[in-house]
């Protein structure tokens, strides 16, 4: 058996830290690195064809684990493509490791060809970010750069040039145990028992849960119900809060619905769990506010606050719950619950109203059709754009289910590479990217590496041949639609001449057949759905500050239209709510 490579090494300590994949494009100075897993079982190459979809698709793999994944990109352009998608994995806390290779390491500093400085170019997007410049470094330097996106979760990049990654091992490399898994963080006793005092002192209590409350769904249920408190949620909070919960007020932003704006900003306390809501403008300046987070660099970022928990959701509320007097005055709650229930019935008909006859199809109606055909457990990925509208009112969460988008990076072309990373994870789970036209062409390539990979993914394609959320946006501020057009193809025959299922979809009456049918066909496959442009309705009373930036200056609902099933949901909570 010969000397182990550098770059064999390199592949030899990913996979003991759990990498299972590395996404990537193949190029010269990544070569010594993609043989070395070519003969490595324990992980396989998975060939894109754009780094970016790499990228995506390794953060989207990590979000679903919250293990560590890997990407690869060529030296310069190549690993320059990296760069959006991980800037997405960072700011959504995915754990991902890229390997952005490098130029010959005698070069560095003459300006040879494609030359980048990489373990510059990506430290605004990553905790770690460093260069290798010589085999004895690489363990000591790969083995640390995992630690960084495991511990605190998000993006390392190693850099690594190919002349490097080829040479002889060291012989004794200092290799140590790798950090794979996360702690959880409790609050010391000073900040419970603080915590329990502003609770009891408190008559109106809300919540408002991001996606820190991931695996807390029941110490939220039962702290909301000790101290009677609706229980609002940010769009990433959703799929984690908002299933079987009787206090559920809905959603706040700009996609926002139901009464989660009223009972954040009428309580005396809000308690913010978990969540790095980027919008201020919705947040109260006048409530005593406490914010619950385990990113001890997230408190205090985007309000004002009376208190600051560092912790994890879970733990904080397992140590306050037993500490608070229970509340028995249901008023509060109940006033919001129904006051959610009345703005869920007055959009409702938005959705039901003539919509089966409605040519070009209701976007709201695809949603709404796919929500109700879509397995109980799907993964669903999610563009940016009109698709998070769609997404945030018409998908039901369970508890089963999951919502992936570029949630906080807000990128483009997000939803097709990031429905290859979760397909891979398990291929017998369905994967449904609801993907825009914008955004389905701008990654359309890798609609390649479904059919190379006969991954099971099914698009489902929001065709309104325009940028939708951008002309709303240009509309509002008073400017013109322009630039927002698109001609598009009939994305169908594309699919069907690639070598995947396809239907196109003009009719209302034919959508529930042809979604059923890709749903259950067992390869990859397409439905392009011909959606009405004109989808949404614009209040009079808007203001410009009001969506521009995503930002709302009064909180009020910006985008008229339905609210799928979470209609019955509300109607459900008002059983609980007191008659006079």
């Amino acid at each position: 058996m010969g000397k182990q490579t550098v770059a064999e090494q390199f592949v030899d300590i990913l996979a003991r830290a759990g990498v299972r994949r590395l996404y990537g494009v193949v190029g010269d100075s990544l070569n010594p690195v993609v043989d070395a897993i070519r003969r490595n079982a324990a992980i396989d190459w998975i060939q894109v064809r754009h780094e970016e979809s790499a990228a995506f698709a390794a953060g989207a793999e990590a979000q679903l684990t919250g293990k560590l994944a890997g990407c690869a990109g060529s030296c310069g352009p190549g690993n320059l493509h990296l760069i959006n998608g991980l800037y997405d994995a960072h700011r959504s806390m995915a754990p991902v490791l890229a390997l952005a290779s490098h130029i010959p390491s005698s070069e560095i500093g003459t300006g040879y060809f494609q030359e980048t400085h990489p373990d510059q170019l990506f430290r605004e997007c990553s905790h770690y970010s460093e260069l290798i410049s010589s085999p004895q470094q690489m363990p000591r330097v790969l083995q640390t750069a995992i630690q960084h996106a495991v511990g605190r979760r998000g993006v390392s990049v190693v850099s690594l040039p190919g002349d490097i990654a080829a040479r002889p091992a060291p012989e004794r490399a200092e290799e140590h145990a790798l950090v794979t898994a996360r702690p959880t963080v409790r609050p010391g006793d000073t900040e419970i028992d603080a915590l329990a005092r502003m609770v009891d002192a408190a008559d109106r209590v809300t919540l408002f849960c991001g996606s820190g409350t991931a695996g807390a769904h029941a110490e939220v249920m039962a702290f909301a119900e000790r101290v009677k408190a609706p229980v609002g949620h940010a769009l990433r909070g959703k799929e984690h809060i908002q299933y079987d919960n009787p206090y559920d007020v809905g959603m706040s932003g700009l996609l926002g619905y139901g009464a989660a704006y009223e009972a954040t900003n009428e309580c005396d306390l809000l308690i913010l769990l978990g969540t790095d809501f980027p919008y201020n403008a919705f947040l109260p300046d006048d409530v005593r506010t406490v914010q619950v987070d385990v990113r001890p660099e997230h408190l205090g970022r985007r309000s004002k606050l009376d208190l600051a928990v560092w912790g994890d959701v879970r733990e904080t509320l397992r140590c306050l719950t037993p500490k608070v007097r229970p509340k028995s005055d249901r008023r509060f709650l109940d006033r919001m619950l129904k006051k959610h229930a009345d703005a869920l019935e007055g959009v409702v008909k938005a959705y039901t109203r003539k919509v089966e006859r409605h040519i070009p199809i209701h976007p709201e109606y695809v949603a709404s059709v796919l929500d109700q055909e879509a397995a109980d457990d799907a993964v669903f990925t999610v563009d940016t754009g009109m698709c998070n509208v769609w997404a945030a009112r018409y998908l039901t969460p369970n508890g089963r289910r999951r919502v992936i988008g570029s949630f906080t990076h807000g990128s483009m072309a997000n939803a097709l590479p990031q429905a290859i990373g979760a397909q891979f994870l398990d291929r017998r789970r369905q994967v449904i990217s609801m993907s825009g036209d914008g955004g389905f062409t701008m990654l359309m390539g890798d609609f390649l590496t479904l059919v190379q990979y006969d991954l099971p993914v099914k698009v489902v394609l929001f065709n309104n041949s325009s940028l939708g959320m951008v002309e709303l946006e240009m509309l509002v501020s008073g400017l013109p639609a322009y630039g927002t057009g698109y001609h598009n193809p009939n994305f169908a025959q594309l699919a069907r001449a690639a070598g995947a299922y396809a239907e196109r979809v003009e009719k209302p009456k034919h959508l529930r057949s042809a979604l059923r049918a890709a749903l259950h066909h067992k390869g990859p496959a397409l439905v392009d759905v011909v959606t009405d442009p004109n989808a949404l309705s614009i209040p009079p009373k808007i203001r410009a500050e009001m969506v521009t930036g995503f930002a709302l200056s009064a909180g009020k609902m910006v985008l008229d239209g339905g609210v799928g099933r979470m209609v019955q949901m509300a109607r459900s909570n008002l059983r609980n709510v007191r008659r006079p």
